[in-house]
């Protein structure tokens, strides 16, 4: 029988978890004993070509160089370095090409880096893998598995393709990268019911990429390359790629604010030249005017300041453990307004711990949390369980019963502890490690304890058992230590152990009692498991499960959770206030992730959770519909966490997406800031990322938020700073054409004003402190645009002040003191500069007098203002540079009215707020 060809990927791969073992042979034409003939392979091979993930055809580095000078402001950039230069203007043209080449060198860089994640996904695939062909088992290249080949597969290997399993012995993999469930799976060969079951749910299959973690398995490959489940994921992400990223919310406003000004200083060009051949100026002197004002009107210190101040807060941002690989990326994060977190490592220590025992009737808190054995043991029920002597840590000495307990945990135990490095660290199975770690607190260490208890033998867990068996023996004692079930190791007991170490039998009514235990702590999403064991067993036991699992003696319960990081609880809550919607999405059971949102807050009120079984009977309109009222997705795929997303973005969100796995990867690069862990997060995910987070700490993704805040209002107050006196400078001169005034200002004049106040003091505004309470205030739209109609005003405005300011002392000294033209051309230039360089003061709030911020609280504002008053200076009393900028010498006198012009912008800026206050005060609050 010839494979089947007709079904889509996406339908097979639904399909071969429901379908049994004998079928499934005949689908693929395959023997489930011998595997394939070598002539078989070879036909199949050339027919569905190498099981490898083929990268995306790479853009070329021409092609993604050039694309970085495709924005508006850079050809309005280019364009003035052109007329600087035709001014012979060089220094000023020479600077602006500096800033629009290392802008776009900056912008090929991280471009480059980002397609790097196919190539991070292919590194993924398996080298080689073991197969039976005719037969006999050989080793063969990954890249040649073909669907319907015999693989086998033990602890320590990597999937090599997505495999429908037919024998297993104690099998589990780890596919955190691929589901996000945090624990490994254990997985069977028996067939599944129904077509839909989730993928973290297919026990019987294993998926390329995944890594075997305990015991071994044999199954047929049923889909290779692009059609496995990591193949999907990789086609998601060369999609995302390939399509047009959307801009981010600071491009996308850089690009409006581009087009402003291509307009603005076009029509500055033209008002002021027709004005000037109107009054009868020399056609050539006014064209040089206008053009020197249309370069004075962009100003092109503007991207390197951006960029400048994006790099300074990605520093800044490292000392808060985020990582930011794309600079537009941090103002994006200060514009979030959902943030959609993975649960394991993020919000929860990824660490499982044994919180609670219960034994004969007690419960029990254990102490500490994560794999550091330091803790204590207390009675939470019944204070007087015990009494005992103080041992060295200060903690009370456990009962007989509670040794005997931790002890079979220990010994009926596949998991390591080790330090490393002054770290704790658990190799193998987590919740094993768990019990290890409860153990250890208490000085039960399990390698001190396998000497005395030599291994005999074990039954390995089976899910439908629900159980685990080791045998050990100590002098002439054999024993076997069980752990499984609650509901199904208790139906195997007939006695239970007291906690002074005595054995009683086994009631109905003490049955019920811990069974209602069990109820109650897994109503608190704790993790149960129980213990038990079977004493003096004959040599040689029989180690089977019939055998040994009968007429045990219950021991106890112990309950574990992941707990929380301390830190996430807070970070929730202040996203929260700063009107930022956390939404967890995790692999884990819905019950689980329900009890941990609701103790971050993450869930309350009349918000619900999904699993992604209920997602998949949703269409995108519906779940658009409801995405508002979900804050928790349980038991999700890599498409989920897409849909997610995109229905998120759909709604006019800015979403910044975490994980850590190969499944986040498309969600990732799809979000408006993808967010990848550092720690635990694959290679892939990282490389679809914008922001790598090195602690994998909530915690730290929202001081990033505040940082991006802090950074957009600063670019914001940099750009209000530079239009203001950019329009002052157009003011100047358009009001004094139009009143028929000689020009105050001289082409070269203008072109030196623009250097020395776009400079210094706007980059030293970019570096200004974050304002008081940042993170109270909700994000910003992502439509808003860079200036808002207030701020605009609020520009024009003080533009005018500036304009009428100079002008009038253009105006006072040319006619009020007759003072010859060069004369008071100094004096306007000098006021100008000066008001300008003032103003900075004013644009570091536009609410708070400076008082109040504190006059120090910038120091790079002050030496700012302190070298561009030197450089002023500098070219009004060197002889050669007052020659050079046609400056004439300036009296006493006029030095003292400069003086007091120049401050006039700050008392005006510093009245203007004290009265805002007031208004603001004497409004009613209710």
């Amino acid at each position: 029988m010839s494979i089947m060809t007709n079904q889509t990927p996406a339908q097979q791969t639904r399909s071969w978890h429901a379908t049994a073992v004998e079928e499934l042979c005949a689908q693929l034409d395959a023997d489930a004993q011998a595997g394939l003939r070598q002539e078989d392979a070879a036909r199949r091979l050339r027919q569905y070509g190498p099981n490898e993930l083929p990268e995306a055809p790479p853009t070329s580095i021409l092609t993604l160089l050039l694309s970085q000078f495709t924005s508006v402001i850079i050809w309005v950039l280019i364009g003035a370095a052109v007329i600087s230069g035709w001014l012979e203007d060089w220094i000023d043209a020479a600077a602006i090409l500096a800033i629009v080449l290392l802008n776009g060198l900056l912008g090929f860089i991280q471009e480059y880096r980002a397609e790097q994640s196919l190539a991070a996904l292919k590194r993924l695939s398996m080298a080689t893998a073991k197969v039976l062909r005719n037969g006999t088992v050989r080793s063969i290249p990954a890249r040649e598995l073909v669907p319907g080949d015999l693989v086998l597969v033990e602890a320590g290997d990597q999937v090599p393709a997505d495999i429908r399993l037919t024998y297993v012995a104690g099998f589990q993999t780890q596919e955190a990268s691929l589901t996000g469930e945090s624990t490994p799976v254990q997985k069977s060969s028996e067939g599944l019911a129904g077509k839909d079951v989730p993928l973290a749910e297919r026990a019987n299959m294993v998926f390329m990429g995944t890594v075997a973690v305990s015991g071994k398995a044999r199954g047929l490959v049923v889909e290779t390359g692009m059609r496995t489940e990591l193949g999907r994921i990789a086609a998601m992400i060369q999609t995302a790629a390939e399509a047009e990223r959307t801009a981010t919310p600071l491009q996308r406003r850089l690009e409006q604010f581009g087009y402003t000004l291509l307009w603005l200083a076009l029509g500055v060009v033209a008002v002021v030249f027709l004005l000037g051949e109107l009054r009868g100026e020399p056609p050539v002197a006014m064209f040089l005017t206008a053009v020197s004002l249309a370069v004075a009107a962009v100003p092109e210190g503007l991207p390197a300041i951006v960029t400048i101040t994006l790099a300074l807060g990605v520093t800044r941002m490292v000392k808060r453990q985020a990582l930011i690989r794309k600079l537009p990326a941090v103002e994006t994060l200060g514009s979030a307004t959902v943030i959609c977190s993975d649960k394991t490592g993020t919000l929860t220590k990824n660490e499982m711990t044994v919180t609670r025992l219960f034994m004969d009737g007690q419960v029990f808190e254990v102490t500490g949390e994560g794999y550091q054995p330091d803790g204590d043991l207390k009675p939470v029920e019944a204070a007087a369980a015990w009494a005992g002597e103080r041992h060295g840590s200060g903690s009370t000495e456990p009962p007989p019963g509670i040794r005997e307990l931790l002890t079979a945990s220990a010994l009926c135990n596949g998991a390591t502890l080790q330090q490393e490095d002054g770290t704790w660290r658990v190799l193998g199975d987590p919740t094993e490690g768990a019990l290890l770690v409860a153990a250890a607190k208490l000085n039960l260490w399990k390698d001190e304890l396998e000497s005395r208890c030599r291994f005999i033998g074990e039954v390995p867990f089976d899910p439908q058992r629900k159980m685990m068996t080791v045998v050990r023996q100590a002098g002439s004692e054999v024993t076997a230590y069980v752990k499984g079930a609650p509901d199904v190791l208790l139906s195997r007991c007939t006695d239970l152990m007291t906690l002074d170490g005595k054995r009683e039998p086994l009631t109905d009514e003490v049955r019920q009692r811990i069974l209602r235990a069990n109820d109650a702590f897994a109503r608190d999403a704790l993790r149960v498991l129980a213990m038990a064991e079977r004493p003096g067993l004959e040599m040689p036991p029989a180690l089977t499960s019939d055998a040994l699992e009968r007429d045990l003696l219950f021991l106890g319960l112990a309950a574990m959770k992941d707990p929380l990081r301390p830190e996430a609880k807070v970070a929730v809550q202040v996203c929260r206030e700063a009107g930022i919607r956390t939404v967890m999405i995790t692999g884990d059971h819905k019950d689980t992730a329900v009890a941990i949102a609701r103790d971050l807050g993450i869930l309350d009120g009349d918000r619900a959770a999904l699993s992604g079984v209920e997602l998949d009977r949703l269409s995108d309109e519906q779940l658009g519909a409801r995405i508002e009222r979900v804050g928790v997705y349980a038991r999700v795929s890599a498409e989920h966490k897409l849909r997610i997303v995109k229905a998120w973005r759909s709604r006019g969100a800015v979403v910044a997406m975490t994980g850590d796995g190969v499944n986040d990867a498309p969600a990732i690069k799809e979000a408006d800031i993808g967010v990848a862990m550092g720690i635990t997060g694959t290679d892939v995910t990282k490389e679809a990322s914008d922001m790598v987070v090195m602690d994998d700490n909530f915690a730290s993704i929202a001081a990033a938020v505040e940082e991006g805040r802090g950074i957009f209002d600063n670019i914001r107050k940099t750009i209000h700073f530079l239009l203001s006196c950019n329009v002052s400078e157009v003011l100047v001169m358009l009001f004094a054409t139009l009143i028929g005034l000689p020009l105050p200002l001289l082409p070269i004049q203008i072109l030196w004003m623009n250097l020395v106040t776009d400079g210094f003091p706007a980059l030293a505004l970019a570096v200004d402190p974050k304002a008081p309470g940042l993170m109270r205030q909700p994000p910003r739209r992502p439509d808003d645009r860079l200036l808002d109609r207030g701020r605009l005003l609020a520009i024009g405005g003080q533009g005018l002040m500036m304009a009428v300011i100079a002008l009038g002392a253009f105006a006072y000294c040319l006619y009020g003191l007759g003072q010859n033209l060069e004369q008071a051309r100094t004096v306007a230039f000098t006021v100008m500069v000066l008001v300008q360089l003032v103003h900075a003061f004013n644009c570091r709030s536009a609410d708070h007098s400076l008082f109040r911020l504190g006059v120090t609280t910038n120091p790079q504002l002050l030496l700012a203002f302190g070298l561009s008053l030197g450089a002023q200076l500098g070219i009004l009393l060197v002889p050669a540079a007052a020659s050079l900028f046609k400056a004439g010498p300036l009296p006493l006198a006029d030095w003292g009215l400069i003086a007091l012009l120049s401050l006039l912008p700050f008392v005006i800026m510093e009245l203007w707020k004290f009265f805002r206050s007031c208004k603001a005060d004497m409004k009613p609050t209710g």
